[in-house]
């Protein structure tokens, strides 16, 4: 007989166990190399985030990530799955004091799926690249799965035991579930995916300096149109789109976490002329830099002033 808890009763243990770990809004770390908390207890603004291969698992509300003109919602009983850094839009479309969003998000190691991948034949076989981002829902397995490694918050003498095995689990049920194919394409040395993240690896470290398309589809192994087509295919975006975006939210985390001015800001991400940083600054967020940073500033300043940490998490 199954030892599986139901799904609504795991789903019911691990909102309990986020909101007695994450008592407050905000962003928590845990015990637990990449395993991390989430709790919002108001619907947000959208904020920028520089998401990281990834799985979450919303216990309890509801949340839309965009990536460049598409937007992926989900909610409980749902997950979103990450295959690739990612410039994305974050916002939290159902919370409330009373029932305040609450998710679990795990970092994924490419290198450790790649480990299962090479003990595992039958999950070798993979589909032309797609988007990095996708949601499904959660299957008894993951949900049990995620749960168990939730739990050993609580026995922190079993963490370094255990949390690997769990973590290889958890690993599994994702390559094999309803978007498995992505993670997978994504590990595989051989893949359009994998040699597409590694250009993607490049821009990220390098974002302030020039891009020459030609040098980065060499690194990547690729010609230049298959790069740009498959680039686009994982990320909606170009080459040159994905840097400029890299850039804009870096120049705003900087002015707004680190309080400097404008033209400071266009010339650490890259941008040798400030009125080019101000005008495609002003495309990209609505509004002129400073006039644009102080209305977050005040916005983060109220009752969602934790959210003001997502800003720390862009490269």
């Amino acid at each position: 007989m199954s030892t599986l808890s139901t799904p609504r009763a795991a789903q019911d243990e691990i909102a309990a166990l986020i909101s007695r770990h994450a008592p407050r809004n905000g962003d928590y770390t845990t015990a637990i190399g990449n395993l991390t908390f989430h709790r919002q207890s108001s619907v947000t603004e959208s904020l920028f985030h520089a998401a990281r291969p990834s799985v979450a698992i919303i216990a309890q509300g509801g949340k839309q990530v965009t990536l460049g003109t598409e937007t992926f919602h989900y909610s409980r009983m749902q997950y979103l799955l990450t295959s690739v850094d990612l410039p994305v839009q974050v916002r939290v479309v159902e919370a409330s004091v009373d029932q305040p969003h609450l998710c679990v998000v795990l970092g994924i190691d490419i290198a450790d799926v790649a480990a299962l991948l090479e003990s595992d034949n039958a999950a070798q076989k993979i589909l032309p690249a797609t988007r990095g981002i996708s949601v499904s829902d959660v299957s008894p397995e993951l949900l049990d799965a995620m749960l168990r490694l939730v739990r050993l918050l609580d026995k922190p003498e079993e963490i370094a035991a255990l949390a690997p095995l769990i973590r290889r689990e958890l690993t599994y049920r994702l390559l094999n579930g309803p978007v498995g194919a992505r993670l997978r394409h994504m590990a595989l040395a051989s893949s359009q995916s994998h040699q597409v993240g590694q250009a993607i690896d490049w821009i990220k470290h390098h974002y302030a300096q020039p891009l020459r398309i030609e040098q980065l589809a060499g690194m990547a192994n690729m010609s230049m149109s298959s790069l740009h087509h498959h680039f686009k295919a994982i990320t909606a975006m170009t080459p040159m789109q994905y840097q400029k975006l890299l850039r804009l939210q870096e120049a705003r985390r900087l002015m707004l976490v680190e309080q400097i001015d404008a033209g400071t800001a266009g010339y650490r991400v890259g941008y040798a002329s400030e009125s080019q940083f101000s005008r495609e600054y002003s495309r990209q967020f609505g509004r002129a830099p400073m006039r644009d940073v102080g209305q977050v500033r005040a916005q983060l300043s109220g009752a969602n002033a934790g959210a003001g940490r997502a800003y720390a998490n862009l490269p």
